[in-house]
């Protein structure tokens, strides 16, 4: 598997498990459940794509200056964004942390399902 594809399958699996999960949230807290999850999700969907994008544009090595006032600027922005989100009662921070976490969940069992498919290529 390419990394491509691996960023196409996680992006598309997270994005289900997202939505299923909001109904989810949304049943459990209402509509801050709801979006809580939704909100979170999508930074995670967007922060995942953003670093993607960075990686496949770089090619090789890099330096490591930008990389970490990327990193820097990119939490500060999901910080930013959660707290706006959750001083204004939008969103739930028990529900927006669950979509938050669901991209890592995805690209470990992902990753691991990648590397089984490779390893059963040998045999």
């Amino acid at each position: 598997m390419t990394g491509r594809e691996l960023t196409t399958r996680v992006t598309y699996l997270t994005a289900v498990t997202v939505l299923l999960t909001s109904l989810a949230g949304g049943g459990l807290a209402g509509v801050p459940g709801a979006l809580g999850v939704l909100s979170g999700g999508a930074l995670g969907l967007v922060g995942f794509r953003v670093l993607a994008a960075r990686v496949r544009a770089v090619g090789g090595p890099a330096p490591a200056f930008p990389w970490i006032v990327l990193t820097v600027l990119r939490f500060a922005a999901v910080g930013g964004v959660a707290a706006l989100l959750f001083v204004g009662g939008w969103a739930h921070p028990v529900a927006w942390l669950v979509g938050y976490s669901v991209l890592p969940v995805v690209l470990v069992v992902q990753g691991l399902r990648s590397a089984r498919e490779e390893s059963n290529s040998w045999t």
